[in-house]
């Protein structure tokens, strides 16, 4: 890596263009769908119920591109992950991977794109083998995959160590040796290894230091431009995905609420959803023109039992009847970009300026500002 991009900030980092849209796409997943069985009895347990994980998805991801995908804990963001790497089996739907359906592919006929398609786990303790060193680590995909670099393996496996900022030195150590952030980036060296056409990205800067979440950053769109390799980043931070992804999709209780490129979502969102998760991030410039605040009402519901209708409904400031009894599909709005999909039935206003009043759903959190405030 040269020394310009190490040094390089997230903000200074720009995405690879866009694949051109007549291009077919690399992966390509209709309705998918993940329900967890929920069993209860005695002695004879029986199928009680589902968790719905993740319930009707569609996205594709186009050769070289990032898409970006966000929302609250719980929303089966890591679970979509997994499923797009066939690590999970799907209950429905279909997954697409140039052109071959893998939705229920064996482990044959999976063996052939397993080194194309590869993830950066979220968890850096329990991704990673307590019983083997780093080299092992990350040399088994090119030993299982046959791949003998000219340099050698052990060669091989010191270069991606340097390259995610670790010390070629701790070939030889083992997980428990080294720190969360650390782990992750052996992760990410490992992902690397076999220099795949996919990267399923589930939080891969999320437990790094803010010095190094900058140079990661830099490195996977370096790779991504030099290698042509596509990316789903999953994340929590909005800031990181808005330079790293060009499109994103917006996750909330297993379904797709809206997906754009980059710029109309973050700058014309139409979901309340979207306005909601944009209102909460922290206005760092003082000087910037203020933005709206939205503030929502308790968690997330269960998603053993979801709401009718939009699921987003329970705590949205604009929904009416027709939320609970129809499920608004993902379409284009009059008004939105070309691309940009929204479900909502009643959306709000392409804009993301500072209302006349804020919209706080949380009614213990106005009783409790205005008795900080004095007021009666």
């Amino acid at each position: 890596m040269s020394e310009k991009n190490t040094n390089t900030t997230v903000e200074d980092a720009v995405p690879p263009p866009r694949a051109a849209a007549s291009s077919e796409p690399l992966l390509e997943v209709k309705g998918l769908t993940k329900h967890f069985p929920i069993y209860g009895g005695f002695p004879i347990k029986r199928k009680v119920g589902a968790v719905q994980a993740v319930d009707g998805v569609t996205l594709s991801v186009y050769p070289g591109e990032s898409l970006g995908l966000v929302g609250e804990s719980g929303c089966g963001k890591s679970t979509t992950g997994r499923l797009l790497t066939r690590l999970l089996e799907p209950t429905d739907g279909s997954i697409t991977y140039k052109g071959q359906d893998i939705t229920h592919a064996g482990r044959k006929q999976l063996a052939p794109i397993r080194s194309e398609i590869q993830m950066i786990f979220q968890d850096p303790y329990a991704s990673l083998n307590p019983r083997q060193t780093v080299g092992t680590i990350i040399s088994s995909p090119m030993e299982i995959n046959g791949i003998n670099p000219p340099q050698g393996r052990e060669a091989r496996v010191r270069e991606l160590l340097e390259i995610v900022g670790l010390n070629p030195e701790h070939y030889n150590r083992f997980p428990h040796e080294f720190s969360g952030g650390q782990r992750q980036r052996i992760g990410v060296a490992r992902a690397l290894a076999l220099e795949p056409k996919l990267i399923v990205a589930d939080e891969p800067v999320s437990a790094l230091d803010v010095s190094i979440q900058a140079q990661v950053v830099n490195l996977l769109q370096e790779l991504q431009r030099d290698l042509g390799i596509a990316f789903v980043f999953i994340a929590h931070d909005l800031s990181i995905v808005r330079h790293f992804s060009e499109r994103v999709a917006v996750m909330y209780l297993g379904k797709v609420v809206e997906v754009a490129d980059r710029d109309s979502l973050y700058e014309r969102p139409r979901h309340p959803y979207t306005h909601a998760l944009l209102s909460a991030v922290p206005e760092a410039d003082l000087d910037q023109e203020k933005r709206e605040r939205i503030r929502l009402a308790g968690d997330v519901p269960s998603p053993i039992m979801p709401p009718s209708g939009c699921r987003f409904r329970t705590r949205c400031w604009k929904a009416q009847e027709k939320c609970a009894t129809e499920e608004p599909p993902l379409i284009q709005l009059s008004g939105s970009r070309e691309g940009h999909l929204t479900a909502c039935h009643f959306p709000e206003e392409p804009t993301t300026e500072a209302r006349e009043t804020d919209v706080v759903m949380d009614p213990a959190l106005v009783a409790i500002e205005k008795e900080l405030s004095g007021e009666e």
